[in-house]
């Protein structure tokens, strides 16, 4: 039986320990790949277009997409704004 590896131990492999700069690109990069899809899909929920969103929230409709794409950084407060005036909804936010 082959040796499973966890997807850190691959990561390590790949981008180097946690601390390295290229890891944390990556890490970075993942992160708001991640805040965008779950924007997305909350917008969805709610039977929102980007635009409406944008409008709800004072941004612009080219601003959600590179978002919902993780090809944007997005401050925490900004997120806020989208997801509980924007969306309606309640963004929980926890350190484990």
């Amino acid at each position: 039986m082959k040796d499973v590896k966890t997807f850190d131990e691959l990561l390590d492999e790949k981008y180097g320990k946690k601390g390295n700069n290229e890891r944390d690109q990556f890490d970075a990069d993942s992160l708001a790949f991640r805040l965008g899809v779950m924007l997305k899909e909350a917008r969805i929920e709610a039977n929102l277009t980007q635009e409406e969103l944008a409008e709800k929230t004072g941004t612009k409709k080219s601003y959600i997409s590179r978002i919902e794409r993780g090809l944007s950084d997005i401050q925490i407060s900004t997120y806020y704004k989208l997801i509980e005036l924007g969306l309606g909804k309640h963004l929980n936010i926890s350190i484990g």
